[in-house]
């Protein structure tokens, strides 16, 4: 993997399915390329940011260590090849793709809670026993 700049995730840490995905990026995170932020925490300074809560619960955001933001599918693809997944980060940056996962990823954000209420506990469950197979 080439020179990347770190990238700061902000999630909704009372989410499940949001809490096993940055579980699962914390756990390809071997290079250090990834930090994430619950925005409900302390460590969330919306000032500092940029971004407030409300619209960090609309819209995925990042942060590269330089102090720009992104959003959108972007972090997705972004976060991906810092996590070595190279096939999801292409995916995610496919520019044929992007208008229907924005709008998946608004759908998404809109009834996160709805959604996770139903399969939020399952993937949680998966990625923590997937995850922790092989490690001490």
């Amino acid at each position: 993997m080439h020179s990347l700049e770190k990238l700061t995730l902000f999630y909704d840490g009372t989410c499940p399915l949001c809490q096993a995905e940055i579980l699962f990026l914390s756990r390809r995170n071997q290079a250090g390329l990834l930090d994430f932020v619950d925005i409900n925490s302390a460590l969330f300074d919306s000032a500092k940011i940029g971004i407030s809560c409300d619209q960090a619960l609309a819209a995925m955001y990042g942060q590269y260590d330089n102090g720009v933001l992104i959003q959108g599918v972007t972090v997705f693809s972004e976060a991906y090849r810092r996590a070595d997944l190279p096939f999801l980060a292409w995916v995610f940056s496919r520019k044929s793709l992007q208008a229907s996962l924005q709008v998946a990823y608004r759908f998404f954000a809109k009834n996160r809670h709805a959604i996770s209420r139903l399969f939020g506990p399952t993937a949680l469950y998966l990625v923590k026993t997937t995850s922790s197979k092989g490690t001490p």
